[in-house]
């Protein structure tokens, strides 16, 4: 009979340690499901407003806003083309409405155009004041002609 009690207690004491083990290992041994997903991303996004050709360049397409993590992107949609030319710029415009030519200090540029169509985005400088600007443009740097632009969304 006293065989049976400490096999009982022995038994008892295996299950008890194999719990409390398994509560105080299993934490650091078990992967944390949020180390394993993708970090939190806090974005904002505009409206978006369409480009208009000028002269005889094509362009068409919207731009908008994106805000994620403090960082401001210009970005284009899929439908966004622009007719082909050397040095094309994306640059920001003091106008809301820009002409065939631009003058020097109403604008700032902001990258080389990636590509001729599709989406694409383009950082925009934290240090830039987006309300000294009302428009953006494509514009070719060689030969000062803005081939379209979209008026900034709010």
């Amino acid at each position: 009979m006293k065989s049976n009690h400490l096999k009982a207690l022995g038994l008892t004491s295996a299950l008890l340690l194999t719990s409390i083990g398994g509560v105080l290992i299993a934490p650091s041994v078990k992967a944390n499901p949020l180390r394993e997903s993708t970090p939190l991303v806090a974005t904002k996004i505009t409206n978006a407003t369409s480009f208009v050709s000028v002269g005889g360049h094509k362009t068409n397409g919207k731009v908008k806003i994106v805000s994620e993590n403090g960082q401001r992107y210009l970005e284009f949609d899929q439908g966004f083309t622009t007719d082909n030319g050397p040095a094309l710029k994306v640059v920001l415009h003091r106008s809301n409405s820009v002409g065939a030519s631009i003058a020097e200090g109403d604008y700032i540029a902001i990258a080389p155009l990636n590509s001729f169509k599709g989406t694409q985005r383009y950082l925009i400088p934290n240090n830039l004041d987006l309300s000294d600007y009302s428009s953006v443009a494509i514009w070719c740097q060689q030969f000062n002609v803005t081939f379209g632009y979209a008026e900034l969304p709010s």
